[in-house]
């Protein structure tokens, strides 16, 4: 079983505190934060539970293959990104990542003010070449 499925069984298990094989959208916004706003999204047969399968179903079409190194520095992204819209703004930056909050502007590719994982992956890039190390 890949890691990220054992994970993410361990969350739902144990955000599922009735022990009924569902989340409610109270258990949702209890365990979950991150997932409660899209809840409605993920609920496909809009029953006010979510399965294992409607999660999966919706995390499916958003997965990537992650790079060796990819999976760490995704870890520290997602638990920056407090509000789970999948970007950092400059207080989510400032409060989870501040090395990075200081070069917020400089990552910030197209002056968004927000910082996509595909931005920090460039700009890691560039860091990387301009050291003469290769890619990851």
């Amino acid at each position: 079983m890949p890691l990220a499925t054992a994970t993410a069984q361990g969350r739902f298990a144990a955000a599922d505190t009735d022990g009924n094989g569902l989340l409610s959208r109270a258990e949702v916004e209890r365990a979950l934060p991150r997932l409660a706003k899209r809840f409605d999204a993920i609920d496909a047969d809009h029953d006010g539970n979510l399965s294992p399968e409607e999660l999966r179903g919706y995390a499916r079409p958003r997965q990537r293959v992650p790079r060796k190194s990819d999976a760490g520095f995704m870890d520290y992204f997602h638990r920056a990104d407090t509000d789970g819209d999948g970007v950092l703004s400059k207080a989510e930056a400032e409060k989870g990542l501040p090395r990075i909050a200081q070069k917020f502007a400089r990552i910030d590719a197209d002056g968004d003010g927000r910082l996509s994982p595909d931005e920090l992956r460039a700009w890691f890039a560039a860091k990387r070449a301009a050291k003469g190390k290769p890619p990851l």
